[in-house]
């Protein structure tokens, strides 16, 4: 894991840091604190549903493109930490399962873009790395798998947010994908998954920390999620 965290440290920094100069085309850097929670119907069961607090590894690397004061264009790479957490009812059993994802997002801000505005877009989510905890009364077992075929190869997701001065920005973004693969099988034959739906969604509060090779702080800053 902590290979896969520094090479993509990297991969989002240094590209991105050596963009040009030019006041319409630069690059922001920073993370991203999420609150996630999912919309489940496992087998038509009741569930619960537990916010699930995420403040790291969230990294995000952006190239921003303005076509005026008020229209912009954003594309970026990030790597975020994204699941939920669900409470089987009835039996005293937890779960948590989560992803590392790598994403990849396109999208448009509208608004005054040295203050305040509004961004949306859409991002397509590759998980790296999976993560299942199931909580029996006081016991705890979990598992984890690189590049694992219990869920899909890919999330396609959409995001919606406000910026505020200084790199500030408040995030809602919806997984239109699944979360599970629901026709992974097991050695043993069993499908884990079947029948469970479970499509994730958060908030999030974001912050830039670097815009291009600069710290990201000054009173009227063109900023971007």
């Amino acid at each position: 894991m902590k290979t896969i965290f520094y090479v993509t440290v990297i991969a989002v920094l240094l590209p991105l840091a050596a963009i040009s100069q030019n006041k319409s085309f630069y690059a922001t850097t920073g993370g991203e604190m999420i609150f996630s929670f999912a919309t489940i119907d496992n087998n038509g069961k009741e569930s619960g549903n537990i916010m699930r607090w995420s403040p790291v590894f969230n990294l995000q690397g952006y190239g921003n493109y303005d076509l005026n004061k008020n229209i912009g264009f954003i594309f970026g790479l990030g790597l975020r930490n994204v699941g939920f957490i669900y409470d089987e009812p009835g039996n005293n059993t937890k779960k948590k399962f989560r992803n590392y994802n790598i994403g990849i997002p396109v999208g448009i801000k509208l608004g005054n873009l040295n203050k305040v505005f509004i961004y949306g877009g859409y991002e397509i989510e590759f998980p790296i790395h999976y993560k299942e905890k199931t909580f029996i009364d006081e016991k705890k077992e979990k598992f984890s798998v690189w590049f694992s075929k219990r869920v899909p190869t890919y999330y396609h997701t959409a995001f919606i947010g406000v910026q505020f001065p200084y790199g500030l920005s408040l995030k809602f973004k919806y997984y239109i994908s699944e979360f599970f693969n629901q026709n992974y099988i097991e050695s043993d034959g069993t499908q884990p998954y079947k029948g469970f739906e479970a499509n994730v969604f958060y908030f999030s509060l974001s912050t830039s920390l670097f815009r291009n090779d600069k710290v990201f702080y000054k009173e009227y800053s063109v900023s971007t999620y």
